[in-house]
């Protein structure tokens, strides 16, 4: 098989080519090495997972620095009781907490504390360096806008926004 000959098709279906192949491969395997030294760095850096730092932005946006849950989850990406399970964890590190909201018992307000909002700010500078340092500066400026506009395809492709 050549680099463009595409893998056998089955059932009708065109399959990617052996280079398409390895494109994927490359992306797949790039995109979960820089997650994971991110991630390696957030931890190391700031006592933060990635998960923790995904909940604590999203509150650090939000009016009044709260969310509902259901929103939190869409925000995030994650289902509800991936969410539950985590904010359990962030809740014992006094990151967050919950209430009740006093016109809707239906679900809970995720409210950021103090220590969440000091845990947040002291990370978002290490955080945000460590992308530069392992992402940006790996790619010239054209690289950057390709990478911006692929990623803005794949989103539109696949029908999701920011």
């Amino acid at each position: 098989m050549t680099m463009d000959t595409p893998v056998p098709q089955r059932r009708g279906r065109r399959l990617p080519t052996t280079e398409e192949l390895r494109v994927w491969r490359d992306y797949i395997e790039t995109a979960e090495t820089l997650r994971q030294q991110l991630a390696a760095q957030l931890q190391r850096d700031c006592s933060l997972s990635p998960a923790d730092y995904v909940v604590l932005l999203a509150l650090s946006e939000a009016p009044e620095q709260r969310m509902r849950s259901s929103q939190l989850a869409d925000a995030a990406g994650w289902t509800r009781s991936r969410l539950s399970h985590h904010l359990a964890r962030m809740q014992r590190r006094t990151l967050i907490h919950r209430e009740e909201p006093a016109d809707d018992s239906r679900g809970a307000d995720v409210v950021l504390t103090p220590t969440g909002a000091q845990a947040f700010h002291g990370a978002t500078v290490p955080h945000l360096r460590a992308v530069r340092e392992i992402f940006v500066d790996a790619l010239t400026p054209e690289q950057l806008a390709a990478a911006g506009d692929i990623a803005a395809t794949l989103r539109a492709h696949l029908g999701t926004t920011r």
